[in-house]
């Protein structure tokens, strides 16, 4: 393991542990000492360091040192899941589905279950952003804050062609317009995007989804921005404030 940046006033704690769930071994950073949990998932196949490295930790440094919010900057199974290329597209959600399941029993579960809380918050950008909305929708009874930048949440592209319940479940624009978990009108939803990002179309389908149901959320489009770390470090300490 190598991280590139470090912030020393942050307290900083590095976890390494086996997964049952998975069946490997995984890594996650955590900054801060007290706060609002937030879950941070990497980029396209991304490792738990990756919000460090690109100062998107640094970024959200007040709210850290304030006891405003603690981050849990977590691992990706990406290369096992949608970018196996190798993997049957079945073998792909497969995997995902256990990533899912990890995330809730290894990580939001014992959170929960250690500081006596409901609810945590979930954020990411790009895939991260997928991954943040997709745990979110699938579990709003745990999730009360998402924060989802130039997300593209439509994994169709991934599979090939190929069908089954594991890719209906964990691909929001199928499963999201017929859920009515009641949690979903009461989470704080943030869609930013920017006006020259790839995932623009994307993000205004999901925000379209929303309306249809009438779920309140934020959409906040950035103007003369693109899909990139500036944008994503320039919006995750404005959507931090709002939670």
């Amino acid at each position: 393991m190598q991280i590139t940046k470090s912030y020393p006033t942050l307290q900083t704690d590095y976890l390494k542990w086996y997964s049952p769930t998975l069946n490997l071994d995984t890594e996650m950073l955590v900054y801060g000492h007290y706060g609002k949990p937030v879950i941070i998932f990497p980029t396209t196949m991304g490792r738990f360091f990756e919000s460090t490295d690109f100062g998107l930790v640094e970024s959200a440094k007040w709210f850290v040192d304030e006891g405003k919010v603690k981050l849990y900057c977590v691992d990706s199974i990406d290369k096992y899941s949608w970018y196996n290329k190798g993997a049957h597209p079945a073998e792909r959600a497969k995997n995902h589905a256990w990533f899912d399941q990890f995330v809730y029993d290894e990580i939001v579960r014992p959170i929960l279950d250690k500081f006596g809380l409901e609810k945590i918050a979930v954020a990411g950008a790009s895939f991260g952003a997928y991954h943040a909305a997709n745990f979110a929708f699938k579990h709003p009874e745990v999730v009360s804050d998402l924060i989802a930048m130039s997300g593209a949440f439509d994994i169709s592209n991934f599979v090939s062609g190929h069908y089954d319940d594991n890719i209906y479940y964990n691909n929001p624009v199928d499963y999201l317009p017929g859920s009515n978990h009641p949690d979903l009108w009461k989470m704080n939803i943030i869609l930013g995007v920017g006006e020259w990002d790839i995932c623009l179309d994307a993000t205004n389908r999901l925000s379209g989804i929303l309306n249809a149901k009438g779920i309140n959320h934020w959409y906040d489009l950035r103007r003369w921005a693109k899909h990139d770390w500036p944008l994503w470090r320039d919006m995750f300490p404005h959507y931090l404030s709002t939670i």
